[in-house]
């Protein structure tokens, strides 16, 4: 009778029959890299119903590509992170200085306007 139900069988697992089919940790990761998964947890401490510290964690794991379409890049922004942005950043500081000094010199000049008006107008 034994014969003639075959051989006995595996029980079915979630990746098909056997262990062999279960996936690697380079198919897990490839999976959660293209889909991408997000964790989000708060952190509270309490000390008779005051908050004394609120930690927000968000962690995020996905591949580059997948952040960028989802609209991610924060790290193509990120002077300690990117050479792009640390030439950005060097030029956006010369910018910022420039116009620190040409507000101060507008400023100065609003300044000498206003004592010339009022110099007029003591003696007008």
């Amino acid at each position: 009778m034994a014969g003639r139900l075959g051989p006995p069988r595996l029980p079915a697992t979630p990746y098909g029959q056997g262990a062999e089919a279960a996936p690697s940790l380079a198919d897990i990761l490839e999976r959660v890299l293209d889909k991408g998964v997000v964790i989000a947890g708060d952190i509270r401490i309490n000390l008779l119903d005051i908050e004394l510290l609120t930690i927000k964690l968000r962690l995020l794991v996905a591949s580059v590509d997948k952040a960028k379409e989802m609209g991610i890049d924060w790290w193509e922004h990120d002077p300690s992170l990117s050479s792009r942005a640390r030439t950005r950043a060097v030029q956006d500081d010369d910018v910022e200085r420039s116009l620190t000094e040409e507000n101060a010199r507008l400023r100065a000049e609003i300044a000498a306007l206003r004592a010339r008006a009022e110099d007029r107008s003591v003696d007008g």
